[in-house]
């Protein structure tokens, strides 16, 4: 009897701390479909340095999604994630690519959940590509939806924790926390619309996370600005792309046309002159 009802405790606290697991996974509010968007990164005095694009693709319940942005100089930051949103998001693959002179160390790392496996696919020092590596990667890693996830969150919801995995020659598991800070406003063609500022910290964790801050290696926060509707849209991100970076702002971009290739100025032009 003893032997009985220790395994239903175990059991029963195992399916306690699995549901306590899917309640922190953020829930699908508002489900993605087909999306197109035009990007503009520009540094903290307001000077434009690289423009891009970000799509969605839906395949059922899965999502993919591109992000790049194309430097002045040349350099490519380029992110393809696939998702899927049934009840919950969670990330299938991501794979981001970071390359020319925007970036002292070049990136070129795959994620795939399903088989637990990350690859730098950038050659090694001997220019061998390094072989795919096991890692636990877990349920709520938030490589390439962390501003999906934001999106669906409430403004009065208590902070939230999830997993990301952070590029580098050897790539390390860091904890994103993520909280509302203020509502803002901001303007489009003269129209006032509120933001609610949201942060992302980064928490490190172990020795790292104590030592980090002392010696100035701690990274920025995140700020990400959610406008509010019925339907949220993310209008600003600051963020540093690369660890030890400086903090670019990427904004949506509208486009605009030349008056003298427009049709209606092509009309104009081609009717007759009055006598």
């Amino acid at each position: 009897m003893r032997r009985t009802s220790v395994v239903c405790l175990l059991a029963l606290a195992a399916l306690v701390q699995l549901g306590h697991a899917e309640d922190q996974a953020v829930r699908v509010r508002y489900p993605e479909g087909s999306a197109r968007g035009f990007l503009v990164l520009r540094n903290q005095s307001g000077t434009t340095l690289a423009s891009g694009e970000y799509s969605e693709v839906p395949h059922g319940d899965t999502i993919k999604s591109r992000m790049f942005l194309r430097f002045r100089d040349g350099s490519l930051h380029q992110e393809t994630t696939v998702y899927s949103q049934k009840l919950a998001f969670r990330l299938i693959s991501d794979h981001l690519v970071q390359k020319g002179r925007s970036f002292p160390n070049p990136c070129d790392m795959m994620i795939d959940v399903r088989s637990q496996s990350v690859s730098m696919l950038a050659p090694s020092s001997d220019g061998k590509a390094q072989p795919p590596e096991h890692m636990d990667l877990p349920s709520d890693l938030s490589n390439g939806i962390l501003f999906n996830l934001i999106k669906n969150l409430r403004t009065d919801a208590p902070e939230i924790k999830v997993s990301y995995l952070a590029p580098a020659a050897k790539p390390r598991m860091v904890k994103f926390a993520i909280s509302v800070v203020k509502e803002g406003k901001f303007t489009v063609a003269g129209r006032s619309l509120k933001a609610a500022e949201w942060t992302v910290k980064a928490e490190l964790g172990g020795l790292a996370g104590i030592v980090a801050p002392m010696i100035g290696k701690q990274p920025p926060d995140t700020h990400v600005w959610v406008a509010e509707g019925t339907v949220p849209a993310i209008v600003r991100v600051d963020t540093t792309l690369y660890a030890g970076g400086p903090v670019w702002s990427i904004q949506l971009a509208s486009p605009t046309f030349d008056p003298a290739s427009s049709t209606a100025a092509s009309s104009e032009a081609a009717q007759p002159m009055p006598r």
